[in-house]
């Protein structure tokens, strides 16, 4: 399983490489190779600076060895060895009104000191974070989730969504990040799901990225926008910093066991604002978005 899952997320990598540059016309992806000392590696693509997309990265890893001391108390273990594979993916646009993405689509096996597998799941999801709302957007990127979800099981989207809902929430500013999507961990296997059933989902979800995301770019990118709108597009910004470095748990599971940094935080956009007690005018549209951030939406 973890040779055909990581096969998988190479491909992927290629094919959403290419959507974006091809959406973009002028910026290509720059690629390392690397290597992590105490086993494993990746592949990490970096697009910067293009005509749509300011920033962005599509990361691909396997890393193996040692469970970390900080992974063995997050999973209640002892020692043991352990493979990890994964994309993750962060896409910064220029044009305000195009919404900032990120997407991640994971595999785990930890094993016993004879090299048996002991336990394995599937883990991923992606969710949309505009600075200015298109409802139609956010209808779109839902459905297409719910979709690749319902052709497993129709229990899957509202379930997955109100994780996402719940996990993508800024605790400390008391608002969502953005407009959600899906989120799933733990998938293990069971009665109703083998591991064999769990990759078709994940893939699923993987192969829908593109169809869900690239039709609002190609609508936005060329919409004009002001000077204030793109301040206001770095404040919100602002906001996306502060959950991947307080709350998001990949990044600080990256930063707790020696990953790469210039990967793990490749996430984070090259402008960004801070302004002390901001509040944007009453009636605007940048408070439309910020009321819809109080709390999650039904979109479908």
């Amino acid at each position: 399983m973890k040779d055909k899952f990581y096969q998988y997320i190479q491909n992927l990598q290629d094919q959403i490489c290419k959507g974006l540059e091809d959406i973009d016309g002028v910026a290509k992806f720059r690629e390392d190779i690397w290597e992590r000392p105490e086993g494993g590696g990746g592949r990490t693509r970096v697009i910067e600076n293009g005509q749509v997309f300011e920033k962005g990265g599509v990361n691909i890893s396997a890393v193996h060895g040692k469970l970390p001391e900080a992974m063995q108390k997050m999973f209640n273990v002892g020692e043991a060895d352990f493979f990890a594979c994964g994309l993750s993916l962060v896409i910064h646009p220029k044009n305000p009104m195009v919404p900032t993405v990120h997407a991640n689509w994971r595999y785990f096996e930890m094993y016993d000191d004879k090299g048996k597998v002991i336990n394995s799941w599937f883990g991923g999801g992606q969710d949309l974070t505009p600075y200015y709302l298109f409802e139609e957007d956010a209808i779109h990127f839902h459905q297409t989730c719910k979709t690749a979800c319902d052709k497993h099981n129709p229990d899957f989207y509202p379930k997955y969504k109100k994780q996402c809902d719940d996990y993508f929430w800024n605790a400390h500013r008391n608002e969502a990040r953005g407009v959600g999507g899906l989120f799933f961990d733990y998938c293990k296997e069971s009665d109703e799901m083998k591991m064999e059933d769990w990759f078709n989902f994940v893939t699923e979800v993987g192969n829908s990225f593109l169809e869900a995301y690239l039709p609002i770019v190609t609508k936005r990118k060329d919409l004009p926008f002001t000077p204030e709108q793109r301040t206001w597009q770095e404040i919100r910004r602002g906001r996306y910093v502060e959950f991947n470095l307080v709350h998001d748990k990949g990044t600080l599971f990256g930063l707790k066991t020696n990953g790469r940094i210039e990967s793990i935080l490749m996430s984070l956009p090259p402008h960004v604002q801070w302004h002390y007690d901001h509040h944007p005018e009453i009636g605007s549209e940048e408070e439309k978005v910020l009321k819809v951030l109080e709390k999650p939406i039904d979109w479908i």
